[in-house]
């Protein structure tokens, strides 16, 4: 959380900053609730969700070039603030909070149906085909609820220009989740035919 204030306050030089004090808290109180539920209910999970060391080099390469977009996505809406590039409606500052809370309602339910969902891309042994709740609707939907969630925050933070990077970190998403099911074919029974029934990867009735 400190690291995050500080992407957001440097760049706007200022504290007085009402857009990312809402954001970090609506940020704060879903991550202490997946904490405190994965702390009661799956530790195994929460031992996967700090899990780091990608061993996939196309996984490693695509996380390099996200990380970039990422400072980007949170430090251009501080500047913007600075300067006063952007002049985003107060309805629309909370629209989009009400998204990220929605991605963050999301990212929750796909780790109640999925103990494996795992930081980084591996199959592990014992790990089955999870095709109930969000997978029943697309492949990927912890990817999904990254996008709402990272193309909501410029908005929430008062930005327009911000959601140019977060536009463009979808194909990078798009890309993990096409290599990740390269490993999910070869490596997990019954993933073939759960592609089969579950068509689309991140977004329903389109890809």
């Amino acid at each position: 959380m400190p690291i995050i204030g500080l992407l957001f306050f440097w760049p706007a030089g200022t504290f007085d900053y009402w857009q990312a004090w809402l954001w970090m808290a609506i940020l704060f109180l879903p991550l202490m609730g997946m904490f405190i539920y994965l702390i009661k209910r799956d530790p195994a999970l929460l031992e996967r969700r700090v899990r780091t060391g990608e061993q996939r080099p196309e996984q490693r390469r695509i996380i390099a070039v996200s990380a970039l977009f990422l400072i980007l996505i949170f430090i251009l809406p501080g500047f913007d603030k600075r300067f006063g590039w952007s002049s985003v409606p107060i309805w629309l500052v909370i629209l989009a909070d009400i998204l990220v809370l929605a991605g963050f309602l999301l990212n929750f339910l796909v780790i109640r149906v999925n103990s494996y969902a795992s930081r980084v891309v591996e199959v592990e042994q014992g790990q089955q085909v999870i095709a109930s709740g969000p997978y029943a609707l697309v492949r990927h939907p912890m990817y999904l609820s990254i996008i709402l969630i990272l193309f909501a925050t410029p908005l929430a933070l008062g930005s327009f220009w911000g959601i140019i990077p977060s536009i463009a970190y979808i194909p990078l998403l798009a890309a993990r989740a096409k290599n990740e099911e390269e490993l999910l074919v070869n490596d997990l029974q019954g993933y073939r035919e759960y592609m089969q029934k579950t068509r689309y990867r991140l977004f329903p009735g389109i890809w």
